[in-house]
Order: structure tokens, then C-alpha cells, then sequence
């Protein structure tokens, strides 16, 4: 599988051996103050859910940022309502995705994250609603399948790191019935599920070598 992230191409490293994949944790937040018109209404009166929103941002990124190397933090849907540029926006809806492949990590990152929304709605006085949406535990894959593939990047002669994935994969839930692994190899700028994604066919035939390899192992078969 390519990386879809750009910590094997930032490295120079040839092949990721994937020990694991993170966990992650999916919120919808909604924060409710009142619309008001932009032009009328003083600066100290507003109940302004965007100026709300700007306190907790740097709470949520900080929760990543203070679980390195593998915390995550991300905002991918934001909506500022009713959406009409003279008025004061009266609603906040938001997405939030976090992520961390130790369980207990995660769990500190689930009751941060909470306690930040706590702290914003105090500071602000208005109303915050987090809502957990989806929830995908960390996986660790089997040692033997990790030893494999290891083990078959070193005997190519490819350089090779350690990694966690840090996307969701059908191998979490191949994983629960079965002994997994995965190979990662780099792609150009960390792009995935784009048509900008590109891998150099070297890379391919490289990861295309060590799962030939890696299953030769794991099957038992010794060259005659």
C-alpha cells in the first residue's frame, strides 16, 4: 500500500514496515450563541459562536501537539450559520478527528478533548455540544507478519523504518480474523485518494518484492 502520508519520502526510506494502525475517535461539535446583525450590534453585546469557536481551536491542536510523534488533531468540516455575510453567526457546526495508535494515549486525548470544550464554553458563555460520532480502537499487527516483512526488506537490501499507519485500512478488520500485516512504500508529497497520487514504479516493484518475499516465509517454502 502506498503511505498516504510523507513520512517515507521525507526520509528517503524505501519500504515502511507497518506495525500497526492508530486509533481514532470522531466528534461532531455544535456551539450555540445568537445571530444578530453585523452592523447594529456592539462588539461587547454579541454572543458571537465563531468568535467562540477561535477559543477552543488552539485547545484541540494543542492535545496533538502535546502527544508526540503520533498524536493527531484535525478539523475537517467547519460551518459558520446561518451563512450570511452581515450577520453575526449564530451557530458553529464542526468536525473533529483524533487520532493515537496506544489506546491509553488515546483515551487521555478523548478526556482533554472534553475538558477543553468544557473550559471554552466557561470562558465564552455559550453553549458547546460534543457529540461522539465513531470510534476505531488502535490495532497492533502480528508479530510474525511484522517479522516478515521485516525481515524480507533487509534480505532485498531496501531501506526500511518502523511505522504506524496513521489512515484506516480493510486490514484492521482482516486483523480480527486473521494474522496481518502491511507494506507501505513512499508516494510523491504524501497524496492519496487524489488524482495527483503518484508512486514511482520502483517503489512499486520494491514493495511488490518484499510482500513475494514476506509470503514465501510465512508459507513455509525453502528454495530447493
Amino acid at each position: 500500500h502506498i503511505e498516504q502520508g510523507p513520512i517515507l519520502e521525507n526520509t528517503e526510506t524505501q519500504i515502511g514496515v507497518v506495525t500497526g494502525v492508530q486509533g481514532i475517535k470522531w466528534y461532531d461539535l455544535t456551539i450555540t450563541g445568537s445571530e444578530a446583525h453585523a452592523g447594529p450590534t456592539p462588539m461587547p453585546l454579541r454572543k458571537d459562536a465563531l468568535v467562540a469557536a477561535s477559543v477552543l481551536l488552539p485547545k484541540i491542536y494543542a492535545i496533538a501537539h502535546d502527544n508526540p510523534p503520533h498524536g493527531r488533531a484535525t478539523i475537517g468540516e467547519f460551518r459558520a450559520l446561518p451563512g450570511s455575510r452581515n450577520t453575526i453567526p449564530g451557530t458553529i457546526e464542526m468536525t473533529i478527528d483524533i487520532r493515537h495508535p496506544d489506546p491509553a494515549v488515546l483515551d487521555q486525548m478523548h478526556e482533554a478533548l472534553e475538558a477543553a470544550v468544557a473550559d471554552a464554553a466557561r470562558e465564552t458563555g455559550l453553549h458547546f455540544a460534543l457529540e461522539p460520532v465513531w470510534t476505531s480502537p488502535p490495532v497492533a499487527f502480528a508479530e510474525k507478519c511484522v517479522d516478515a516483512v521485516r525481515r524480507a526488506a533487509r534480505g532485498m537490501d531496501y531501506s526500511s523504518m518502523d511505522i504506524v499507519s496513521g489512515a484506516g485500512h480493510d486490514a484492521v478488520y482482516i486483523s480480527r480474523l486473521s494474522p496481518t500485516g502491511m507494506i507501505f512504500i513512499p508516494c510523491e508529497g504524501g497524496i492519496s485518494h487524489n488524482e495527483a497520487e503518484e508512486t514511482a514504479p520502483g517503489d512499486v516493484e520494491r514493495g511488490a518484492n518484499v510482500l513475494l518475499h514476506a509470503m514465501v516465509e510465512l508459507a513455509g517454502i525453502v528454495d530447493s
